[in-house]
């Protein structure tokens, strides 16, 4: 009775939030159960009651934290009626806002550099860049040579918003700080693509395929 009172007072997503913000600050290697427990002001065992050991907590963060992020994606694609290019910049923006606001939930999705680590947040990550690349290849796919850059284009915009988001993480700056930078990035990131995309139609209108007799 005891030990179930003990649970329902600490519930797992007070153990899962506590845990994220310990292991942003000091590290996956520098934690046990027993410090995380401490942390909160309980014994070890009250988090035993909800998982069986620190890898599993660990595991529970990710899973949890991409499924925030993958549903809040899916969740604005679905509402947004912009045309494919005004998707992707939809996407993007939405993406910059959940680093800077979640901080913590992206340095264990995207910034841990332990090898070990990186296993429990492999699937995720692809499903999230899967995403990704889908609307990135909706954009790029009705353009000239569209298919040398199905797999590299994605990637590089990618790692741009990423590169914005862990600058910005590191320098401890939030959405509401940058936003107006934001929204020029990805503004320059679509114009970028937009520009392309009439630039190709623009060479390939001058320089019509001829048939060789």
């Amino acid at each position: 009775m005891a030990r179930k009172a003990v649970a329902q007072e600490l519930s797992r997503e007070r153990i899962l939030d506590e845990a994220r913000q310990l292991f942003a600050e000091h590290g996956y290697h520098a934690l046990t159960m027993r410090s995380i427990a401490k942390s909160m002001g309980y014994s070890h065992g009250a988090l035993y009651y909800h998982f069986r050991e620190k890898a599993e907590l660990f595991y529970a963060l990710v899973t949890e934290d991409f499924n925030l992020l993958l549903e809040r994606l899916r969740d604005m694609l679905s509402r947004t009626r912009l045309g494919d290019l005004g998707q992707l910049h939809r996407l993007m923006l939405e993406f910059i806002k959940f680093g800077l606001e979640h901080p913590n939930h992206y340095e264990i999705m995207f910034m841990i550099k332990d090898q070990e680590l990186q296993q429990y947040s492999r699937t995720e990550q692809a499903q999230c860049l899967d995403l990704f690349a889908t609307v990135v290849r909706a954009v790029v796919s009705r353009q000239p040579g569209s298919e040398k850059k199905m797999y590299s284009l994605p990637w590089s915009l990618f790692m741009s918003l990423h590169g914005f988001i862990s600058y910005n993480i590191h320098y401890s700056q939030s959405y509401d700080d940058v936003k107006k930078l934001a929204e020029q990035h990805v503004n320059y990131l679509c114009e970028g693509l937009d520009h392309f995309s009439s630039d190709s139609n623009s060479k390939d209108s001058l320089h019509p395929r001829t048939s060789v007799l």
